[in-house]
């Protein structure tokens, strides 16, 4: 017995060793694959994507899911942080990750090589839900995606209600479906006008911000285009553009200015000096309304008067895009971090959230409880296709505000509107040479 004993005391030592080694060899090996691994964020002002204090609070979360990957992340401003990046692509500073749209990350950045292939996210089952014409956005011309959506929104323009009530103009809107006809547009001007409200609106033409309500308004009124369908081409010197221009230019009460920015004409609308805004969405009405408590007037957000009876509004697209920056790791942790914050819905819906605009998937409606949201969510089925992926977009913005300035100057419209087709198609011509 004793001999027996010592024999099953060899076995099981034999085993707990075998099954010890085991356990430590499976240690080693996670420890492996969760080798630690460093990113770094730059996020453009992206809703409350832009304020450190909440970028924070979602790296956090992330960060208890995979604390094996360190994260780092800095806030840019539309000001400094295209030539912030532009230097730091030079100097070897990217960083891993960045926020921002399709028009800087997929057309520009990636254009010129800077940016990692996410195709492979576009293969995962969630992303087949994203809406359709937001692939369309996300796809570069050469069939690549360097980009992946998180949020879109609709501009819009605004009009003062109780001015529009007080001067009979109300009679020329549908309230319901928040739209009106081009005729019905040139109706209110006109009665406003005739009320005593000598400044209606403002074309403002000083510098690019807010130029998407300049471009929505033009191409709206006689349904103009900006680009051709393939968005390959600048073509608004079409017939349509020039008879919205000469309407806007011979309206007693709309006048081109060209030292107001589209911020000032929202100051100006909000004091209550103007009757109607080009220049706005839901993220006006509320720094507005923080900005100006003593308000005395109701803000009726509106669609752009068309004569088709089906507006057609500019929108944001904001996601994420990954710099190749030759570092396989890092470039699977960046992945990683945009699987987290798009791939489950209640993820996604905080994302989103914190980005105060709408998924670019059905998720159902996740401002349930916010009525501000909800009523400029009728905007979004009025939304367009999104050009601002055009070759060459930022001098085509500069070559459209210049275009204006010349026509507020009195300026030949068909000619002004040609040189502008010319100046930006010529300077995307140069670009795609110089590739």
């Amino acid at each position: 017995m004793k001999r027996f004993w010592a024999w099953a005391m060899l076995l099981i030592l034999s085993v707990c060793l075998q099954a010890c080694s085991r356990v430590s060899s499976d240690s080693i090996s996670q420890e492996e694959d969760e080798e630690e691994v460093a990113i770094t964020i730059w996020s453009y002002p992206v809703g409350n994507w832009g304020k450190p204090s909440t970028l924070s609070a979602l790296v956090s979360e992330f960060r208890r899911e995979y604390p094996n990957i360190h994260v780092s992340i800095e806030c840019l401003d539309y000001t400094t942080g295209d030539e912030k990046v532009i230097r730091a692509a030079k100097e070897g500073g990217l960083p891993d990750l960045i926020v921002e749209g399709p028009e800087r990350i997929s057309a520009n950045w990636g254009a010129k090589g800077l940016m990692a292939d996410l195709a492979d996210l576009w293969e995962e089952d969630y992303s087949e839900k994203v809406y359709e014409s937001v692939r369309k956005a996300s796809r570069n011309l050469d069939g690549s995606y360097y980009f992946f959506p998180m949020c879109m929104s609709a501009h819009c323009m605004a009009i003062n209600y109780d001015m529009f009530r007080e001067a009979g103009a109300l009679q020329y809107i549908d309230e319901e479906t928040r739209t009106w006809s081009t005729e019905d547009f040139i109706n209110a001007v006109n009665a406003l006008y005739d009320y005593g409200q000598k400044q209606v609106a403002v074309v403002y033409c000083k510098d690019q911000s807010g130029d998407q309500g300049t471009r929505a308004l033009v191409n709206n009124l006689y349904g103009g285009m900006y680009t051709d369908e393939g968005h390959t081409r600048y073509i608004a010197d079409s017939e349509e553009n020039v008879k919205a221009l000469q309407l806007l230019y011979d309206l007693e009460g709309i006048d081109f200015d060209p030292d107001i920015t589209g911020a000032d004409e929202i100051d100006l609308f909000c004091r209550g000096e103007l009757a109607m805004a080009f220049c706005w969405n839901e993220s006006a009405e509320v720094a507005q309304t923080i900005k100006n408590p003593d308000k005395d007037f109701d803000i009726f957000p509106m669609a752009f008067p068309t004569d088709s009876g089906k507006p057609r509004l500019q929108g944001g697209i904001w996601g994420f895009g990954v710099f190749n920056k030759k570092n396989e790791a890092k470039m699977e942790a960046a992945r990683t971090f945009i699987r987290y914050m798009t791939e489950t819905n209640a993820q996604y819906t905080k994302a989103v959230q914190t980005s105060t605009f709408w998924p670019v998937r059905d998720i159902g409606d996740i401002y349930l409880n916010d009525a501000l949201m909800t009523e400029y969510s009728i905007f979004t089925q009025y939304l367009d296709s999104y050009y601002q992926i055009t070759p060459n977009w930022p001098a085509a913005r500069t070559a459209w505000l210049e275009m204006l300035q010349k026509v507020g100057d009195g300026a030949d419209i068909p000619s002004a509107l040609e040189e502008f087709c010319e100046t930006a198609n010529e300077n995307r011509n140069k670009n795609k040479r110089s590739e």
